[in-house]
């Protein structure tokens, strides 16, 4: 029986476990579309570290929602939510990001950690790497559609997904 998942606010004690959260996930998503050069740095770690130290801590997060979610004491998953830094989707919340460990995928422990820093129904926008076939089917599920946009960020190609309000 799997053990069950705890999704919470996270605490500034939890930091460099969401660090190794966060590089192990860039790590299982993007090899192969990213430059091992980037996800192998040895100094990913400690970039992490100071970010989500200061997600934690700025006042320039106040607006964001962060969560994390555990099993057994572990660290399997992180997500934040906040502003839009992109000014065609101002209006309604960002997500950020959404990590969650491949051995957890499947879980639910990704909707858990989505509704946690975004209401269910709400408007949100998000940028999603392409290809990222399985990542893009979650956003489906939960009501994002693409609308045409893309970028590259840190190499990746990544495309637009928007979730328009609930009628």
């Amino acid at each position: 029986m799997d053990s069950l998942v705890t999704v919470r606010s996270p605490r500034l004690g939890d930091v460099a476990r969401m660090a190794e959260v966060h590089v192990r996930c860039w790590q299982e998503t993007y090899r192969g579309l990213m430059s091992d050069a980037v996800l192998d740095d040895p100094g990913f770690p400690a970039a992490r570290e100071r970010f989500w130290t200061a997600a934690l801590t700025d006042r320039r997060y106040r607006e964001n929602r962060t969560a994390v979610a555990e099993r057994d004491g572990e660290l399997i998953g992180i997500a934040m939510s906040g502003p839009s830094l992109d000014a065609a989707t101002a209006r309604v919340r960002h997500l950020h990001l959404l990590y969650v460990v491949t051995a957890a995928h499947g879980t639910g422990t990704g909707q858990a950690l989505l509704n946690a820093v975004i209401d269910a129904g709400e408007p949100a926008a998000l940028w999603v790497a392409d290809p990222n076939p399985r990542a893009q089917a979650f956003y489906r599920k939960h009501g994002f559609l693409a609308d045409g946009a893309a970028q590259t960020e840190d190499g990746i190609r990544e495309i637009r997904m928007i979730r328009s309000p609930a009628p």
